[in-house]
């Protein structure tokens, strides 16, 4: 079953920005491919509760298990040792990663204090998006009661869109709050 803002999209946006970018295909129109959450836990190391919390915040976020990333190679100044586990991810693809867009615009944006949209000079050269949130307890769903400490997170916006701007045009289509 398609989202809201998946069904927008194919009804609204592709004719919008087909007109606006002087496309004649609708298959040049860009779209999203996935969105990639990524957390990280270096403090995880010295304390497991904070891998869990950091598993706990994805999972109740996204519906999906994360995956834990772990450490490629020991590095001694940082208290670091090989396969010791440092982070989580969580990559959303088609209508989960819809429904998380939507949440993500019109729950949790609106949520951060003195909000006044999101950076638009964040891409990266590509196409692609990249959101840095502070801590996770902006997201209704999760629980204040079983986070052990607050982290932050990135959120990674992947587009089929060549240029910057055709990405920007995108996003600002689907209802990104862009500040600039």
């Amino acid at each position: 079953m398609a989202s809201q803002l998946q069904e927008k999209y194919k009804k609204e946006i592709v004719p919008l920005l087909m007109k606006d970018l002087g496309l004649k295909n609708q298959h040049q129109v860009p779209k999203l491919q996935k969105i990639v959450l990524n957390m990280g836990l270096g403090e995880a190391v010295s304390d497991a509760k904070i891998l869990e919390g950091g598993i706990y915040t994805l999972q109740r976020i996204t519906g999906q298990k994360p995956v834990v990333r772990n450490a490629k190679k020991a590095i001694s100044n940082f208290k670091l040792k090989e396969n010791a586990p440092v982070g989580v991810t969580v990559t959303l693809r088609r209508e989960r990663m819809y429904d998380f867009l939507q949440r993500l615009i019109h729950a949790t944006l609106p949520r951060v204090r003195d909000f006044r949209g999101v950076s638009g000079k964040a891409f990266d050269g590509r196409g692609n998006y990249t959101l840095g949130l502070k801590e996770q307890l902006i997201f209704p769903e999760v629980e204040y009661e079983k986070i052990y400490k607050p982290k932050g997170m990135n959120v990674c916006i992947v587009t089929t869109a060549n240029t910057d701007a055709t990405a920007k045009a995108l996003l600002k289509a689907l209802g990104m709050p862009f500040r600039n």
